[in-house]
């Protein structure tokens, strides 16, 4: 929900003209809540043109979902590392 936020936040200030959050703290919230983050480019449509932003946003959200579901895999094998 926070990077869905902020991408909201992102675009109603560049509607207006004002304060940004810059592109790297957004990438940021990709690696910590990447469902939220890709919701908010998707369904915001910010930022989906702007290159390499849309670029490294589909590959932080994929390295994202690959460690979920290597998580979840693990935990429902129950494998435990010495």
């Amino acid at each position: 929900m926070l990077a869905f936020g902020l991408f909201w936040f992102d675009k109603a200030q560049a509607r207006a003209g004002g304060w940004r959050i810059s592109e790297r703290s957004l990438l940021l919230a990709v690696a910590y809540g990447g469902l939220g983050a890709w919701m908010g480019q998707h369904i915001l449509r910010h930022k989906t043109r702007k290159q390499p932003f849309a670029t490294w946003l589909g590959l932080i959200f994929g390295l994202y979902v690959l460690v979920l579901l290597t998580a979840a895999a693990l935990f429902i094998w129950n494998v435990r590392f010495a």
